[in-house]
């Protein structure tokens, strides 16, 4: 049976989050702003916590960058400005919501491209069904935006990897997926830290 907004609980949602096993940074806030670049700021600032106090990951939660600086590894996030919020805006797109899945599972992979992923055929199912949990917990009218670039007005990530990015990182490159709802906004981000 598919999980929905209203079924999903915290040890599904847990499960789902074992789809990330590389360098990722999922993590979920309420909404509490209009412009959503706020609340996505609150979390890459490490201000946010997640509003029905479920599991979020977080890599570098015990290294010493991230002492020195809470936004490790994101670049240190802007003031609330609304100069801040168009410059930002800018370095992603609005995905369509058909493509979140498929983007969610590439993020998953080693080399952001799922025909060099280990088994992927094997594994693919697995790995499907946990996106499906993940985008389960963001209501139908949810938002995607990405900093990835694609073709097409609705791509499929198994057909396109990854070959661009606009990072957010300190990084030569990440790629990520915010999603937004009238509720809450999620980051889901994956870092190449070599």
């Amino acid at each position: 049976m598919e999980k929905t907004v209203e079924s999903l609980n915290a040890e599904d949602w847990a499960d789902a989050l074992a789809l990330f096993y590389r360098y990722t940074f999922v993590a979920v806030t309420r909404r509490e702003h209009d412009e959503w670049w706020r609340d996505a700021w609150s979390i890459m600032r490490g201000e946010a916590r997640d509003p029905r106090g479920w599991a979020s990951l977080d890599p570098d939660a015990e290294e010493e960058e991230r002492a020195d600086d809470p936004a490790f590894p994101f670049v240190p996030p802007p003031t609330n400005t609304s100069s801040d919020v168009l410059l930002w805006s800018r370095r992603v797109t609005e995905l369509p919501g058909s493509s979140a899945g498929s983007l969610l599972v590439t993020l998953a992979t080693n080399w952001l491209d799922v025909s060099r992923e280990w088994e992927f055929d094997r594994r693919r199912p697995e790995m499907e069904r946990r996106a499906r949990v993940v985008l389960s917990r963001f209501p139908s009218k949810t938002r995607f935006y990405s900093n990835v670039g694609w073709k097409g007005d609705e791509p499929d990530f198994y057909a396109q990897p990854v070959r661009s990015t606009d990072p957010l990182s300190r990084y030569d490159w990440d790629a990520g997926l915010i999603a937004v709802s009238d509720d809450e906004v999620g980051l889901f981000w994956s870092f190449d830290a070599r």
